[in-house]
């Protein structure tokens, strides 16, 4: 079992729902500086009270993370350019975007790499975390979007959006490691990372997570995983 203090660098703390409102955002803060969470992680719209909160009030280490082209991710590929472009100039360090799922399942890979290089170009020098959905995919369909998310750039590639069906499970993230692990092996990418998101309440299913291979963790019951 890990210790709840290196868990706790592991941890997005996310307030992603439509109804959030800024009383919850002011809260996630103050619970994501008190416990050293990784970061915050919040809709595009909150991200300039976030960085007031965490950077310029007073500088807590936690880190401001928005997510782009969410929860869907069938938006134009403009339409997520122009919001990573918005996040990056209001101080988001890292982007959680969601990938196309229907051109993925027509195997219109290329677009779908597209999409993926054209944010990670817009957000050169932060963090891009790469959604792929596990809840709506099969297995192949997993290892497939896993493959074109490293290739196309991104940093780490994370499970679901937590608004879809399914949850991050350890089956999926030891899938989606062995498939890094070979490009790695075959000098094709870096190490990229993984993050694991969906479904996440107890301190046994983090654990479990991270044995099977997640370097993070996006949950919005942070406080009661380490408590």
């Amino acid at each position: 079992m890990l210790d709840k203090k290196i868990l706790c660098k592991m941890i997005d703390h996310t307030a992603l729902k439509p109804q959030a409102t800024e009383a919850d955002i002011r809260k996630l803060c103050a619970e994501a500086a008190e416990c050293g969470f990784a970061s915050v992680c919040v809709n595009t719209g909150y991200l300039p009270l976030c960085r007031k909160l965490l950077k310029e009030e007073r500088d807590t280490g936690v880190k401001c993370c928005v997510v782009i082209g969410f929860p869907l991710g069938a938006c134009a590929t403009e339409v997520k350019v122009f919001e990573a472009m918005y996040a990056v100039r209001e101080g988001a360090d890292e982007l959680d975007m969601v990938i196309n799922v229907g051109a993925l399942k027509e195997r219109q890979d290329e677009d779908v790499a597209y999409d993926i290089r054209a944010v990670r170009e817009a957000c050169k020098g932060k963090v891009l975390k790469v959604i792929i959905e596990t809840g709506l995919l099969t297995d192949e369909e997993k290892a497939r979007a896993t493959r074109i998310a490293a290739l196309a750039g991104a940093d780490f590639v994370k499970t679901c959006t937590g608004f879809a069906v399914g949850a991050a499970t350890p089956e999926d993230i030891a899938l989606m490691r062995r498939t890094l692990n070979e490009l790695e092996e075959l000098g094709l990418t870096r190490h990229v990372n993984l993050k694991a998101s969906g479904g996440i309440r107890t301190y046994e299913a983090a654990c479990a997570l991270v044995e099977a291979g997640a370097d993070r963790l996006g949950a919005s019951a942070g406080c009661a995983i380490v408590s």
